[in-house]
C-alpha cells in the first residue's frame, strides 16, 4: 500500500505521455498531407503555366533573330521564369516557402531532367523532395493502400494519406460499403456480386432495414414504419388507421410510405378526418353543419338581435359578424351619432360593444 501513490502517479504520467505522443503523431501525419498538397499545387500550376506559354515568344520585334541569338524561347530561362513567377498566390505562405527553398530544382529539371523525366510531379514531389507518394500508396515508405495501389480500398472508398507521405492507409468507405476492406455492404444494401477482391452492393427495397435481395420479400428486417405481412413481405404500416389519433386536435393524418404526417384542418373545422369543410368532425365557432358540410352561420339573420346599440346595422362575415353605424351616422365614443356630412360607414367591432 505504501507504493500505491507513486505507482498511480507513474501510470498517470505514462498515460499522459502516450496521449501526447499520439497527438504529435496525428499532427505530423496531417502536416505531411499538407506538404504534399502544397507540392502538388505547385506542379499543377507549373503545368498550367507551361501550356499557357506554349505559343509565346520573347516578345521583341525580331523573334527570329532573338531565337537564333538567345536560344529558342521554348526552352529558355525567360520562359521558365515567367512560369515560376505565377506558381504561388502572394497570400500562400506554404507555397511561397517551398518554392523559395527549392527553386533551383526547377532549373535543374528544366535544363537537365525534363526530357528523361517529363512528369514534373513525380520527379519533384515524389522522387526529389520525397513529400508525396505515387497514387495508391501512403506513408513514409509509400506502402500500398488496402486493396492494392491499383485499386485502393477495392474501389469502394478512400485510402487515408493516398498519394502523400502521411496518413495510416485506413479506408473511409463509400455509403454502400463498410469494413476494413470496404467489401461488406452497409445496412440497407446487399451484395449483387462478391469475391476476395471485388464487391458490388446495391440498395435494398425502401421497406428493408437489411436484406438479401432487391424486393420487399427479400428483407431480413423491416424498417420502422413497415411490418411483415402474411407473405413475409415488408408492407407499409398505416398509422392513420389506428384507433388512437397520432395527430393533435385540429389536425388530420396523412399516411406516407413508412411514415405519416399531420396537416391542419380547414378553418371551418374544430376537428376533422381530412381536408376540406366536408371532412369536419365538429364545426368551428361561427359555422354550422349543413348536410354534412360546415357552413357559415349568418348571425345577422338570427331571431336574436346581435347589434343592440342604436343606429347600428349587422354585417355578416365568414365565421363571425360586424356591427357598423347606419348610413348618416358615425362612431364616436362607442356610439353611433348623426353627422352633418354623410361619411363612410364606420366599423364597430362586436367586441367594442
Amino acid at each position: 500500500m505504501l507504493f500505491a501513490g507513486p505507482k498511480l502517479r507513474l501510470l498517470r504520467l505514462l498515460s499522459s505521455l502516450t496521449l501526447l505522443w499520439l497527438f504529435i503523431l496525428t499532427d505530423a501525419k496531417k502536416d505531411l498531407k499538407i506538404t504534399c498538397n502544397t507540392c502538388r499545387k505547385i506542379t499543377d500550376n507549373f503545368n498550367k503555366g507551361f501550356d499557357r506559354t506554349a505559343n509565346q515568344n520573347f516578345g521583341g520585334g525580331n523573334t527570329a533573330w532573338e531565337e537564333r541569338t538567345l536560344s529558342k524561347y521554348e526552352t529558355s530561362e525567360i520562359r521558365l521564369m515567367e512560369i515560376v513567377e505565377e506558381l504561388c498566390d502572394s497570400s500562400s505562405f506554404e507555397c511561397n516557402q517551398m518554392l523559395e527553398e527549392h527553386e533551383e530544382h526547377f532549373e535543374t529539371w528544366w535544363f537537365k531532367k525534363k526530357t528523361k523525366h517529363p512528369d514534373l510531379h513525380k520527379w519533384f514531389c515524389i522522387e526529389t523532395l520525397k513529400v508525396c507518394c505515387p497514387k495508391g500508396t501512403f506513408g513514409p515508405d509509400c506502402n500500398a493502400c488496402v486493396g492494392g495501389s491499383e485499386k485502393p480500398c477495392h474501389g469502394n472508398g478512400e485510402c487515408d494519406g493516398d498519394g502523400t507521405r502521411g496518413g495510416d492507409g485506413t479506408c473511409s468507405c463509400e455509403r454502400a460499403y463498410k469494413g476494413t476492406f470496404c467489401l461488406d455492404c452497409s445496412d440497407g444494401y446487399f451484395n449483387v456480386e462478391r469475391n476476395d477482391t471485388f464487391s458490388l452492393c446495391t440498395e435494398c427495397h425502401t421497406s428493408c432495414k437489411t436484406c438479401n435481395g432487391a424486393t420487399n420479400q427479400d428483407c431480413d428486417e423491416c424498417k420502422d414504419g413497415w411490418e411483415e405481412d402474411d407473405q413475409e413481405a415488408c408492407v407499409d404500416v398505416d398509422e392513420c388507421s389506428k384507433d388512437s389519433s397520432v395527430c393533435k386536435e385540429g389536425e388530420y393524418c396523412v399516411n406516407t410510405e413508412g411514415s405519416f404526417s399531420c396537416k391542419d384542418c380547414d378553418k371551418v373545422c374544430s376537428d376533422c378526418t381530412g381536408p376540406g369543410p366536408d371532412q369536419c368532425q365538429a364545426c368551428a365557432a361561427g359555422y354550422q353543419d349543413t348536410e354534412g358540410t360546415c357552413t357559415d352561420v349568418d348571425e345577422c339573420s338570427q331571431s336574436e338581435v346581435v347589434c343592440t346599440k342604436e343606429h347600428q346595422e349587422c354585417v355578416n362575415t365568414k365565421g363571425s359578424y360586424t356591427c357598423v353605424c347606419s348610413s348618416g351616422y358615425e362612431k364616436r365614443e362607442d356610439e353611433c351619432v348623426q353627422t352633418p356630412t354623410q361619411g363612410k360607414k364606420s366599423l364597430i367591432k362586436r367586441s367594442s360593444f
